[in-house]
């Protein structure tokens, strides 16, 4: 794939226009080695499985454990492993803030008013972007490979490899010369390390040599007689010296056989069992801090294990993911399929007929969350943790006007709710870097960020302006805390990021502006993502004032942030202010078209944009401000704006979002037409990645989230059953879904209706359940009260711990 930066891409047609690449090269048949199908068909439906190697990233399996990754090729003769660390980024601690902008903006805001808005944005280009204009890129630490000398890869037989969801671990397995070898490897949280497990089926059949290869400026060498060591340090970039030092270690543990390390290279001869251990550590405290030592780092969880007991450390991973991953079952159906290898499945998904690929994607989903983003670590970026590339597309950064809030969509309802914990030690960085830049380039309190950030929490604007300066990304970010707080009721967290927010809100409260016309308030200078208004001089424009995602964002951060003062007992005067600035946002209009209209003016041209960006829709997905039932005429228009944007397969996370989009207007026809374009070869890789293309993590989130929202929703003070349930899913049963308030849900259903349903209240909140059918209320505890405030709705009172049982009347 081409290497870009954000300039480069978005400099060439919007980004757009790469959207016809991977499909042919991707689903070609796999060419390594000559191998045969296993006998029989695997009966666990959350594997991925097939039946050759991988000779491209895109066919790799990922593993990692938040902090840690990997993605397995599986490979005979050679295998090899491609090896990320999350605070692995170019340059070092940096503030990009540009001081000349406050002195500017005034500028800028005025030029906009007058609709001069080329001018305003070339003088925002000039004057009003971050130093340097591109922030760091994620870079990998490079590639362990282990050349196996005796292995002819033409002559292995019953060649398998896959990952297993249930248990976090990838395995393969193929027969050579009469011999079966078997590797098993996975990444353990609990212990910090990658571990391997190689065994073969004769003594002393195990012979390789590993090595390490790296575009990082690194060396090999010897730690100790066991363990071989890569020493470096991350790339240069845009005139910032790399700073991430890092050191990476495999140590080899064998029984019979001998391990000798030498010529950087770690060599085993003759061994029945080998398990290698891999461990990371970086000089990356924080991001104003890189004095950690690195060496220390890495060696720390490689002394804590010692010898291993293979069967403890895989036990105690497993354990472990578990704990996270068991919470939640779902099953949409069976089908034959199951039958075939994973990228077979993929290849024919559009053609219907496997609703158990829809589970295992969403299942993998669930399963990439908890293995990009737990504590420690970062956040997933743009590519999770998984990247083989010195400069990977939009440097897969943490992209704030859509990329990194789909990121974290399935934490609350797939029951992930720790996952969001990187996410928020981020925001709570991004708040201090943010402050420096609202002091510095908007002489304003509180915080700021725009539509990007890195590893060093840059908040100014960045790339271009027509792309970069939109002052919402740390509003939409505030509002995740919330979120948190209606799936949990975690107070204790609520409390300790409210600052957080309230220095959001501060920030808004000083610098939203009056437009002169309406007297409404509205962000200047600011864009509707990525889409522009108007040409001038053959130069696309995208800056405005109040565009309606914008409006729509504060919208719901003024209103959290009262309920968030209101249920902390803090804060009134200020509630009061952050509510009257609400009263005086600009409504969501209705264009002439009958659209949703993006921007403050009803820009005739404009209306006939086309994007991947459905930025103005934001009030109905991922907020409820716009609903079928409470508001059928926006809820209309909203449909006009996805017919007019234009064809839906442009990019993978464009297609997730208008699949959650369809859910949310209860078009169960449409909806699983996008799940069928998004599951497919030319969004979906042979690994069930997603692609943009290239591959952005994103997408996959925001299938799980999709896929939710067709079965289940919980918005507007309710919690619906079976809302947007498509027909290719007209049998299934979920167990461990949550929904706000804080239910648990376990519910299942067969001819598409609902048959029966368990809530449990982990709140003791009252429960508004749309069914969808005339149910009976039972409980753990006894009768239940309940009333029917409208047809196939039944609302009643819950108590903490208890279960409700929802039976459907014959």
């Amino acid at each position: 794939m081409t290497q870009y930066t954000r300039r480069q891409v978005l400099r060439t047609a919007g980004a757009a226009a790469g959207t016809a690449v991977v499909a042919g090269s991707l689903t070609n048949p796999l060419t390594a080695g000559a191998v045969s199908s296993p006998p029989g068909s695997d009966t666990n439906p959350l594997k991925l499985w097939y039946t050759q190697p991988a000779t491209e990233w895109l066919q790799a399996l990922a593993i990692g454990n938040g902090r840690l990754g990997a993605m397995v090729y599986g490979g005979t003769a050679t295998e090899q492993l491609q090896l990320n660390e999350d605070s692995i980024w170019a340059g070092g601690p940096h503030q990009y803030d540009d001081p000349v902008g406050k002195d500017v903006l005034p500028e800028i805001r005025r030029l906009i008013a007058e609709e001069k808005y080329l001018d305003a944005q070339n003088l925002a280009d000039a004057h009003f972007m971050g130093l340097p204009h591109e922030q760091m890129q994620y870079q990998p630490v490079g590639y362990l490979s282990l050349a196996f000398p005796g292995i002819d890869a033409t002559a292995v037989t019953a060649y398998r490899r896959e990952l297993d969801l249930t248990t976090a671990i990838t395995s393969v397995s193929y027969e050579h010369a009469g011999v079966r070898y078997t590797r098993e490897v996975f990444v353990s949280h609990p212990a910090q390390v990658l571990v391997m497990r190689l065994t073969a089926s004769q003594r002393g059949a195990l012979t390789f040599d590993a090595t390490y290869s790296t575009e990082q400026a690194a060396t090999p060498s010897a730690y100790d007689k066991q363990t071989l060591a890569l020493n470096g340090i991350s790339g240069d970039a845009e005139g910032l010296t790399g700073s991430v030092k890092f050191c990476a270690l495999l140590r080899a543990f064998t029984e019979g056989g001998s391990t000798t390390v030498a010529d950087g290279k770690l060599s085993v001869a003759g061994a029945d069992e080998v398990t290698l251990l891999f461990s990371v550590g970086t000089s990356y405290r924080n991001y104003l801090d890189v004095s950690a030592d690195q060496i220390a780092r890495a060696v720390a969880p490689l002394a804590a294990v010692g010898r291993p007991a293979y069967g403890a450390l895989r036990h105690q991973h497993v354990e472990d993911y578990q704990r996270l991953f068991g919470r939640l079952d779902i099953d949409l159906g069976t089908s034959d399929s199951i039958a075939l290898p994973t990228d077979q499945r993929i290849m024919a998904f559009r053609n219907g007929g496997d609703p158990q690929l829809a589970a295992l994607y969403y299942q993998f989903g669930r399963y990439l969350l908890i293995s990009s983003s737990r504590t420690p670590g970062q956040p997933a970026n743009l590519q999770g943790i998984w990247s083989y590339k010195m400069l990977p597309e939009w440097q897969s950064k943490f992209t704030l006007n859509i990329n990194a809030e789909m990121n974290y969509w399935p934490a609350g309802p797939a029951n992930l709710a720790e996952c969001w914990d990187p996410m928020f030690q981020m925001i709570s960085e991004l708040s201090e870097s943010g402050a420096r830049t609202a002091a510095t380039m908007y002489d304003a309190p509180g915080w700021v960020a725009h539509h990007n950030t890195d590893g060093w929490r840059g908040t100014a604007p960045v790339d271009f302006a027509y792309y970069g300066v939109w002052p919402t990304g740390g509003a939409w970010l505030s509002l995740l805390f919330w979120e948190r707080y209606e799936y949990t009721g975690d107070l204790d967290m609520l409390r300790k990021y409210y600052p957080v927010l309230r220095g959001s809100v501060e920030f808004f409260l000083d610098q939203l502006q009056t437009d002169a016309k309406t007297g409404w308030l509205v962000t200047s200078p600011s864009h509707s993502p990525e889409v522009k208004h108007h040409d001038y001089d053959n130069v696309g424009v995208s800056m405005c004032a109040g565009p309606t995602m914008d409006t729509e964002i504060l919208h719901d951060l003024f209103k959290v942030f009262g309920q968030a003062t209101a249920v902390l007992g803090v804060d009134s005067a200020m509630a009061a202010a952050a509510a009257d600035a609400r009263s005086k946002l600009a409504p969501i209009q209705i264009g002439y078209l009958g659209q949703i209209q993006e921007w403050l003016i009803d820009w005739e041209e404009a209306a006939l944009e086309t994007s991947r960006h459905v930025s103005h829709l934001w009030a109905v997905f991922p907020s409820d401000q716009v609903t079928p039932r409470s508001t059928p005429e926006l809820a209309d228009a909203a449909r006009k704006s996805l017919e007019l944007r234009g064809p839906a397969v442009t990019a993978g996370w464009s297609l997730a979002w208008k699949l959650n989009l369809r859910a949310r207007l209860l078009e169960p026809d449409n909806a699983y037409k996008h799940l069928t374009q998004l599951l497919g070869p030319g969004r979906t890789a042979p690994n069930m990645f997603d692609l943009h293309p290239p591959f952005q993590i994103d997408g996959n989130f925001g299938g799980v989230s999709g896929i939710t929202e067709m079965i289940m929703q919980s918005h507007s003070g309710e919690v619906a059953l079976l809302p947007c349930l498509p027909t290719a899913f007209p049998t299934g049963t979920v167990r461990g879904m949550r929904a706000r308030g804080g239910f648990d849900l376990e519910f299942s259903w067969s001819g598409g209706k609902l048959t029966k349903a368990t809530v449990r209240s982990l709140l003791g909140n009252r429960l508004r359940l749309r069914t969808g059918a005339s149910v009976d209320v039972k409980s753990s505890i006894g009768p239940v009260a309940f009333a029917r405030p409208e047809d196939g709705v039944v609302e009643f009172r819950t108590r903490p711990g208890v279960d409700y049982f929802i039976e459907v009347r014959p």
